[in-house]
């Protein structure tokens, strides 16, 4: 088990946003987490990577509570974070935004390599490497903000909604795209997803966040084919 969370609560002020959500992620899975707006689900992303604390509960990663760590400690563990709507550097250039994936890191990372290999990935950034962040399109930022968070070759990537503002066709790409990586690279990912259909279709297995809690889980194809699930959150 690469990472594991039991019983995790997170509240902000007097509102509890998750209550109890328990979950694991295997070396080399994809899975997904899935609900609607306000669910959870970042709230979930965020604890896991110390951004928010959590109130009760624990994080296992590599058999190691990371609980108390902070979030640089984290990052240093092999875990990143490509946050909601991409949130990019958009004063510094594409290489600049792609070199701070690796800032503060203690051991030695192959990055001219890495940014070799990700510019083959995403042929567009290597075109605009010395753009400001700021001009690139929504789409553009997205894949800039996923090859931040693969420079320093992560053991986990958290994908927070990534298709949030982008169009249909881009969506399909930016999907295909983490299938790629977790199934040809074996990277393990979490996704955080309301577009529930796109995301389990691409998943191994699957958790339905409501309100705070975990009411559903299990294979992505089950819970495709699930009457609750088809009804909510896939629209049909």
């Amino acid at each position: 088990m690469l990472l594991e969370a039991h019983d995790l609560s997170i509240s902000y002020g007097d509102i509890r946003a998750v209550n109890g959500v328990s979950f694991s992620i295997d070396r080399g899975e994809l899975i997904s987490i899935i609900g609607a707006n306000g669910a959870g689900k970042t709230s979930i992303l965020q604890s896991i990577m110390g951004i928010v604390p959590i109130q009760s509960g624990s994080i296992f990663f590599k058999d190691r509570d990371i609980s108390s760590l902070a979030a640089y400690q984290r990052a240093r563990s092999g875990i990143r974070l490509v946050p909601e709507r991409a949130r990019v550097f958009p004063r510094l250039t594409v290489y600049e935004n792609l070199m701070t994936g690796i800032y503060g890191l203690h051991k030695k990372i192959a990055w001219q390599e890495n940014i070799a290999w990700l510019y083959e990935l995403f042929p567009i950034l290597q075109q605009r490497r010395d753009q400001a962040a700021s001009t690139l399109s929504g789409g553009e930022q997205q894949q800039l903000a996923i090859a931040r968070a693969l420079i320093s070759g992560p053991e986990l990537l958290l994908v927070d909604e990534v298709s949030m503002g982008l169009m249909p066709k881009l969506v399909d790409k930016v999907f295909d795209l983490l299938q790629k990586l977790n199934q040809e690279n074996g990277l393990t990912i979490l996704l955080v997803e309301q577009n529930a259909m796109a995301s389990l279709e691409i998943s191994k297995r699957g958790y339905v966040l409501e309100t705070g809690t975990c009411s559903y889980q299990g294979n992505s194809k089950d819970l495709i084919e699930d009457p609750h699930v088809k009804e909510v959150y896939l629209g049909q």
